[in-house]
Formats: C-alpha cells, structure tokens, sequence
C-alpha cells in the first residue's frame, strides 16, 4: 500500500511547460487562477517535448468562455498530416463563477488577462492566468529600483 501512494505523490508534481517572464515585468499581478487547457493530441506531445512560448499571449472573455489567444505551441515534428496550428485560439477550462469573476474584472479599464505558464498537473495540462494591470515606464523603474535595494540589503544582512 505504501509504495502506492509514494508513486501517486511522484505522479501529481508539477512539470513546468513554459513561463512568461516578461509578464512580471510588464505588469502588475493583482490575482492569479489556475485554467485547464483544451488542447489536440499533437499540441500535448509538443507541450511534453518542452516546446511553447508564451510571450506576446493574453486571454479574453467571449461568449461566456476563457480563450488563450496567440500561445505559440509549435507542431510536433513525429506528426504527419493532421498535425495542429501552431498559433491557434485555445479554449480554458473555469467554472461558471471564475469566468464571471474574470469577465467583470476583465471589462475595467488598464486590466487584462495574462498567462503566466502552462504545466502538467497530474497528467493534465494546466495554465497559470492572472488579472492584470499594465505597468507604466517610470513604475518599472521604481520597481527595478525597489529590488535593488532589497538586493543590497540582504547582501549587508549577510556579510555581518
């Protein structure tokens, strides 16, 4: 029985696909929620290779569902013929209530939905979503700043 479920608990990790790193950068995170992901079976063999990118992608609320527009999951080179689009609209998995959560937050002015990164989650392919509102030139700068001086605090915590 044990050795069941140390084989389930491996099993259940996270396997972290892609990142946006530029989102934390570019944005402020105000809430983060996590989105099943529909996906064709070539997209899950390239997504498992390692293979997407999630720079210039956002997602929006329309008809009463989440899609992920401009995620790059490139095609899986062992396909033949039926393989997928590489730059497709991909529909999220939320209940009711979390889409009308996002779709009200979604309709303010300077918010967006940014996808943070997609990973396996127990053998499912899972999307970290954050609300989000665009930082401006001179807030990034206050923020590298911040960091830096956070930085070199730590460094003076630690030489004494």
């Amino acid at each position: 029985m044990a050795k069941k479920t140390a084989a389930k608990t491996e099993d259940s990790g996270l396997k972290i696909v892609a990142r946006n790193r530029r989102a934390r950068h570019d944005y402020e995170l105000l809430e983060k929620v996590e989105a099943g992901l529909v996906l064709t079976g070539t997209e899950v063999k390239s997504l498992r290779n390692g293979k997407a990118n999630l720079e210039d992608s956002y997602a929006d609320v329309a008809g009463g569902e989440v899609w992920m527009h401009g995620c790059d999951i490139p095609e899986y080179l062992q396909a033949n013929r039926m393989n997928h689009v590489p730059k497709r609209s991909r529909k999220l998995l939320l209940h009711r209530r979390e889409i009308n959560k996002l779709a009200g937050r979604a309709v303010e002015r300077g918010i967006t939905l940014v996808p943070l990164s997609i990973y396996f989650k127990a053998g499912l392919a899972k999307v970290e979503l954050a609300v989000a509102r665009g930082r401006k030139t001179y807030d990034k700068r206050e923020a590298i700043k911040k960091r830096e001086a956070k930085r070199d605090m730590d460094r003076a915590f630690r030489r004494r």
